[in-house]
């Protein structure tokens, strides 16, 4: 379900960076899922009220068609309204909110209760003034008692949604403003052993830590899948000249990549980091690392495999590996809204965690 936001647009939820103003709390009613959730629930409760009302099979499924039809006019007329709406009520305060959609939402009950009893007395079903009054003093109290269950209901929902993003902004400024202390004390060991005998690349392997440095204090939300990936290659190039031979780098990219697709920042780097700390540094004659970006019909499928000792190895696998996939997995779920946005397979020798990317989708020219 989709909320408010003062442009009248829906967008993921930021993951870093400077906190998010609150801009509502109602779901977007402009759009379709939303609209067919409301319907669905107003039948629902049109089906009870039915029940209660209706004393035999005849009587109840006339019932039903008649409360369906008055509910399903008030809540889609109340759904249209806040619909266009929407961009005034983003700018407002939550019990502003409230008042105006209670009140909208009484009214229309209103116009469609004078509705349908015109209608009524249009067919020879007039009802006598005591009973007019009191059918309209029902129709506006059933109104009002839902209308103020779905506003805490979405009150509470989105109170919910906050938390979890303020937690997940956390998590990631964590995760960005450090580098693991192993990392960069063998960093800083690999460029002291070369600065007398080879210069030149002790100048590069500096030069690539301070790019780790400079995106890990950036606090940045979101970077491109070009910045991830040239992320990425300074940190191999950093572990290159510590590990040597023993890490051995096959890039698999597709010559069709979206470079400038928008990203959470640090998925890709940290699954490299794991994957030689957990896996390629503990072979005595190191490994093949794979990273494979492929680009497919509906997304980014990124993929990275790495050998490690057999199963029958005691030696333990590390609870940093799953604390930050435990982040990127939490990362993923929130900004996509996927259940299981991580896929690990596990063989004896053998350690493989793939993941997906959305591609933007673009309206058709018309």
């Amino acid at each position: 379900m989709r909320f408010f936001n003062p442009a009248g647009r829906s967008h993921p939820p930021q993951l870093g960076g400077a906190p998010q103003v609150t801009a509502g709390f109602l779901p977007d009613f402009c759009d379709s899922q939303t609209v067919f959730l409301v319907v669905l629930i107003v039948e629902l409760l049109a089906f009870v009220l039915a029940l209660i009302q209706g004393r035999t099979l005849e009587r109840f499924w006339t019932e039903l068609a008649l409360i369906s039809l008055f509910m399903q006019w008030v809540a889609l007329a109340v759904a249209l309204v806040l619909c266009r709406c929407r961009r005034w009520l983003a700018r407002l305060r939550p019990p502003t909110v409230t008042l105006v959609t209670f009140g909208v939402a009484q009214l229309i009950t209103l116009i469609c209760s004078l509705a349908a009893l015109r209608l009524a007395a249009d067919t020879s079903l007039g009802l006598k003034p005591p009973t007019t009054l009191s059918v309209i003093v029902g129709d506006q109290a059933i109104s009002g008692i839902i209308t103020l269950m779905a506003l805490r209901y979405f009150y509470v929902q989105h109170q919910w949604k906050q938390q979890v993003q303020a937690e997940a902004r956390a998590r990631l400024q964590a995760l960005q403003a450090r580098i693991h202390p192993h990392f960069l004390f063998n960093t800083l060991n690999t460029i002291a052993s070369l600065i007398h005998g080879r210069p030149d690349q002790a100048e590069q392997a500096v030069l690539a830590l301070a790019d780790l440095l400079r995106s890990a204090l950036a606090q940045r939300e979101t970077i491109t899948l070009r910045e991830e990936l040239e992320l990425t290659r300074h940190y191999l190039a950093i572990e290159s000249l510590r590990l040597g031979d023993r890490l051995r780098v096959d890039w698999r990219l597709d010559p069709d990549l979206p470079l400038d697709l928008p990203t959470p920042a640090l998925l890709l780097q940290p699954l490299v980091e794991n994957a030689i700390y957990h896996g390629i540094q503990r072979l005595p004659e190191g490994g093949t690392l794979t990273i494979q970006v492929e680009r497919r019909t509906r997304d980014l499928r990124i993929t990275v495999v790495n050998p490690r000792r057999p199963a029958g190895d005691n030696a333990p696998r590390g609870v940093g590996q799953r604390l930050a996939q435990d982040n990127i997995r939490q990362r993923l779920q929130l900004a996509y809204e996927t259940r299981d946005p991580l896929q690990i397979v596990e063989t004896p020798d053998r350690y493989q965690v793939t993941f997906a990317l959305p591609l933007p989708v673009w309206p058709l020219a018309g």
